[in-house]
């Protein structure tokens, strides 16, 4: 069974954001990097790129298959995980610590459209 961590909170296509503040860290979910098997490349946007809810933000690229990314809330691009570009492989080893995008969050009221933790592992049963 794919981990899953309380108090984040998921998407269908398989992102999770975890709030702090105004800001939302984005990124993809144990159970994606589990299907997705070895992580070659991720696809970031620019710092100051907008993105919407349910929209394509990126891409995951693995060597079974490339995978988009869709942003959990809208808001402003402030940060991306640099590292991601060295090393994509870290989505494998923890995919819950090494965040993709971290966004200053728009509407806040769009996280009730999301899943909780318990939601979630239900559909990745």
């Amino acid at each position: 069974m794919a981990k899953v961590i309380e108090g984040l909170y998921y998407s269908e296509s398989h992102e999770y954001v975890k709030v702090e503040g105004e800001y939302g860290y984005i990124g993809i979910t144990d159970y994606a990097q589990h299907e997705l098997g070895n992580v070659v490349y991720v696809d970031m946007p620019d710092v100051d790129d907008e993105v919407s809810a349910g929209e394509e933000f990126g891409a995951v690229e693995s060597v079974k298959a490339a995978s988009d990314l869709n942003s959990p809330v809208s808001g402003t691009v402030v940060e991306v995980n640099s590292a991601l570009e060295d090393e994509p492989e870290l989505l494998n080893s923890d995919a819950f610590g090494n965040w993709i995008i971290k966004v200053r969050i728009e509407n806040p009221d769009e996280l009730q459209s999301l899943m909780s933790a318990s939601e979630y592992e239900a559909i990745c049963k």
